[in-house]
């Protein structure tokens, strides 16, 4: 599972700061996740294949959040983009993409499907063989979801050495990684678990994007591998929280706590600030695995 921050900035994008967006790759999938101004600029400086990107997800409507999708949509209509494109994003993104595509009679040459988002309860909105994809519904000043990926379990892993010893026929091998037991010749019924190991553990990726603090969302994230959690604000500043829907650094590290996190990665600052690894220091208070997210920075887990 790799993480590439393409920007993790609040408000207006800087010379030297970008506003957010960041791709997931896990189990053979690329995903885009928001898309602020600048973002098709970052993935070229990331070296990221545009042709890759078959899912876009944006967590609301909010400029620094999604400003940056028509752009890039144009950009993969010059590219001569041939295969569909999904975008899952709140009520009003289609509405919001496809004027502008019409008054700059910039209609797609390949297909461009809308899915509109409206459920407060969680809900699962993407799913394959390899990765569920589920909303992490959140408390901010307008609709807004996180999004949990979650890869399914692989198959389990054969010991050759002691599928041999009992002579089973390679016929059985595929319905053994799955789970299946053997039945004998003789009827006799070896368990799966003689036969195989299990497969590696799932990993997971909670993406949390503007949120006041909110445990609602705890269960819904329980146990996941990584946690990216907005921290606009240090302490300092904390009173703005309630008024702004945002979180500080040490309310992402409670909720990283209490919903037993592996990996904590903050984000979201707000550029009033002059040193991003304030926030680190703070959130550390709460809970020790933190990382600090900035533009251009690759997690891999």
């Amino acid at each position: 599972m790799k993480i590439t921050i393409l920007g993790c900035y609040s408000a207006t994008p800087r010379t030297f700061t970008n506003p957010t967006s960041q791709v997931l790759e896990i189990n053979n999938h690329i995903f885009l996740i928001d898309c602020g101004e600048g973002t098709q600029v970052e993935l070229r400086r990331n070296k990221i294949k545009f042709s890759r990107i078959k899912h876009i997800f944006i967590s609301h409507l909010h400029g620094d959040h999604f400003f940056g999708l028509i752009g890039l949509v144009s950009t993969f209509r010059m590219l001569g983009r041939e295969n569909p494109l999904h975008i899952h994003g709140p009520k009003g993104i289609k509405e919001a993409i496809t004027l502008q595509l019409k008054l700059s009679n910039s209609w797609t040459d390949y297909p461009l499907h809308f899915h509109e988002l409206t459920n407060t309860e969680s809900d699962v909105i993407f799913e394959d063989d390899k990765v569920i994809v589920s909303t992490i519904p959140l408390q901010h000043r307008i609709y807004c979801n996180g999004f949990l990926f979650k890869e399914k379990p692989g198959e389990r892993k054969l010991l050759i050495s002691k599928v041999e010893n009992y002579n089973i026929d390679k016929a059985f091998y595929r319905s053994i990684k799955k789970g299946k037991d053997v039945i004998l010749d003789d009827g006799t019924i070896i368990a799966n678990k003689e036969l195989t190991e299990d497969p590696k553990p799932v990993k997971s990726y909670a993406y949390c994007s503007d949120t006041k603090y909110d445990e609602a969302k705890i269960p819904l994230i329980d146990n996941a591998t990584v946690l990216y959690h907005e921290s606009t604000f240090l302490e300092s500043h904390k009173y703005l929280c309630a008024t702004t829907g945002h979180s500080s650094a040490i309310e992402a590290a409670t909720i990283a706590k209490k919903a037993n996190i592996g990996t904590l990665i903050l984000g979201h600052y707000s550029t009033r600030y002059d040193n991003i690894e304030q926030f680190e220091d703070e959130a550390k208070t709460v809970f020790e695995n933190v990382e600090i997210g900035d533009d251009g920075k690759v997690f891999e887990f």
